[in-house]
C-alpha cells in the first residue's frame, strides 16, 4: 500500500456483506476500515430477518398451546395472556448481543470501525464528518431502505423497521403488500392476536413464486384467519382519534389501528455523492456493477442488496467472499446465482429452491410434475386443518430436477438440505433410490411416484 493512503480497502455500511468483505480481507493482509452510521449487523440482524424470526416464534405459540389439548395437556386458554413489551425487549436484548458480536469479529481481525456517515470525495477518498481518508478501494454495500408510496397520509403509516419497536400491538391492523415482508408480518400479527388484512393491488400475492405454492399458501393463510384482499390498493389514509380511516382503490373504507406498507425498497445511497462520482445508477436507482462488482469508477464496487441482486443475507455473504478474492487474494471467483434457496416465514412456512413449474416450461424444458398435499402427522391428534404441500418439477429429458417447493411446518428447514441436491444436479431417480426417514414430512420428497395429471 502506498504511505500516502490510510487504508486499502474501506467498506461503507456494516451490514452481512460488508462485515464478511472487511474480515476476509483483513484476514488476506489488507489495511480495513468499515463506515457505519447507524448499527453494525446492517437490517438482517437489527430490523429484518433475524427479529422477524423470533417474531414468527412468538407467534407461533398460539398454536402450539391450541395444540396441546389433543396431546393430554390441559391448557386453559382462558387463562393463557401475551405480553407484547416483553417479546421486544427480550428481542432486543438478542439484537444487542449480535451487535457485540460484530463489533467483536470486526475488532479481533483487525478493522477499524468508523462511525459516522460516509460521502465519496474522490476515486480514493471518503469523508465522514470533517475527516478525510484515503483508500485504495472503496465499497458501497449500504443496503435497502423500505418506501412507502407517495399517496395522502403517509406520515400515518408504518414500515417493518418501525414494526419491531412497536410500543403496543393493535387490535386491527392493515398490511399492504405482497412480498416476503408483507406476507411474514401479516402472519405475525394474526398468530398474536391481532384482526389482521392483506391488501395486495395484484390477483395474488408472492410474484415469481411457483403458482400452486402462491394458492396453496392463500388456503392456508386464510385458514389462520388472515383475511386476504387481492385487486385493491390503498389511495390514502386519515388518523382519527388514535385509529386510521383506509381508503381503498375500489371505494371502500376501513377502519383499523396500524397500517403497515410493505411496498417495495429502494438501494440506500443518499448522500454519497455517486452521481458527482459518475457511478451509474440503473432505473431503479441500484448501483451498476459488472460481474466483479465494479461500478464505472474502477477504484470503487459495490455488493448486496445497493446493487438489486436478489435481497438475501446469504447472497451478500456470498458476493463478499468473492470480491475479497478479486481485490486481495488470487484475484479469481465468479458469482453463481442459480438455484439459490429461500424461505419465506408466513404460517406455514415456504421453501423454495430451483425453478418453478412457469419458469421450467418458459425456459422450454418439457415437465413432469410430482406434487403431494396432506395433513401433517403432528395434526392428527390436534386436529388442527392445516396442509402441507410439496413439489418437485422435473425434467423430462434429463431426469433432472429443476425445483422443489414445499409449504408447511419447518419448510425451510427442510428446502437447505434439498438445495444441495438441486445444486448438485439430482435426478428424479437418485431422489427415488434415497431412503426417507420414517416418519417425517420430508420423506415426501423421496416418495412421490407418479407424476400429477
Amino acid at each position: 500500500m502506498s504511505d500516502s493512503l490510510d487504508y486499502d480497502l474501506i467498506v461503507i455500511g456494516a451490514g452481512s456483506g460488508g462485515v464478511r468483505l472487511a474480515r476476509m480481507s483483513a484476514g488476506r493482509g489488507a489495511r480495513v476500515a468499515v463506515v457505519e452510521s447507524r448499527y453494525l449487523g446492517g437490517t438482517c440482524v437489527n430490523v429484518g430477518c433475524v427479529p422477524k424470526k423470533l417474531f414468527v416464534y412468538g407467534a407461533g405459540v398460539s398454536d402450539e398451546l391450541e395444540d396441546a389439548a389433543g396431546y393430554g395437556w390441559d391448557v386453559p386458554m382462558d387463562g393463557v395472556s401475551f405480553d407484547w413489551p416483553t417479546l421486544v425487549a427480550n428481542k432486543n436484548a438478542e439484537i444487542e448481543r449480535l451487535n457485540g458480536i460484530y463489533g467483536r469479529l470486526l475488532e479481533n481481525a483487525g478493522v477499524t470501525v468508523i462511525e459516522g456517515t460516509a460521502s465519496i470525495k474522490n476515486p480514493n477518498t471518503i469523508v465522514v464528518g470533517d475527516k478525510e481518508y484515503k483508500t485504495a478501494h472503496i465499497t458501497v454495500a449500504t443496503g435497502s431502505w423500505p418506501v412507502i408510496p407517495d399517496i395522502p397520509g403517509k406520515e400515518c403509516i408504518l414500515t417493518s423497521n418501525e414494526m419491531f419497536y412497536l410500543p403496543q400491538l393493535p387490535k386491527q391492523a392493515v398490511v399492504w403488500g405482497g412480498g416476503y415482508i408483507a406476507v411474514e408480518f401479516a402472519g405475525i400479527l394474526a398468530g398474536l392476536g391481532v384482526e389482521t388484512t392483506l391488501l395486495y393491488r395484484g390477483d395474488l400475492f408472492l410474484r415469481g413464486f411457483d403458482g400452486d405454492v402462491r394458492k396453496f399458501a392463500e388456503q392456508e393463510m386464510r385458514k389462520k384467519g388472515v383475511r386476504l384482499e387481492f385487486g385493491v390498493t390503498i389511495e390514502s389514509v386519515e388518523a382519527e382519534n388514535g385509529h386510521y380511516q383506509v381508503n381503498l382503490s375500489n371505494g371502500d373504507v376501513m377502519e383499523t389501528g396500524l397500517v403497515m406498507a410493505a411496498t417495495g425498497r429502494r438501494a440506500l445511497v443518499d448522500g454519497l455523492g455517486l452521481a458527482e462520482l459518475g457511478i451509474e445508477l440503473n432505473a431503479s436507482g441500484h448501483v451498476v456493477v459488472d460481474d466483479h462488482f465494479k461500478t464505472s469508477v474502477p477504484s470503487v464496487t459495490a455488493l448486496g442488496d445497493v446493487i438489486g441482486t436478489p435481497q438475501l443475507t446469504p447472497v451478500a455473504l456470498a458476493q463478499a467472499m468473492v470480491l475479497s478474492r478479486r481485490l486481495f487474494g488470487d484475484g479469481e471467483g465468479e458469482m453463481d446465482y442459480s438455484a439459490i434457496p429461500t424461505a419465506v416465514f408466513c404460517q406455514p412456512n415456504i421453501g423454495t429452491v430451483g425453478l418453478t413449474e412457469e419458469e421450467a416450461k418458459g425456459a422450454g424444458h418439457s415437465v413432469k410434475i410430482y406434487r403431494s398435499e396432506f395433513r401433517p402427522m403432528k395434526y392428527i391428534l390436534s386436529g388442527r386443518e392445516e396442509r402441507c404441500l410439496m413439489k418437485l418439477v422435473v425434467d423430462d429429458a434429463t431426469d433432472s430436477v429443476l425445483g422443489a417447493h414445499m409449504v408447511g411446518p419447518d419448510a425451510g428447514e427442510i428446502t437447505q438440505g434439498l438445495a444441495v441436491a438441486i445444486k448438485a444436479g439430482a435426478t428424479k431417480a437418485q431422489f427415488d433410490s434415497t431412503m426417507g426417514i420414517h416418519p417425517t414430512s420430508a420423506e415426501e420428497f423421496v416418495t412421490m411416484r407418479e407424476p400429477a395429471a
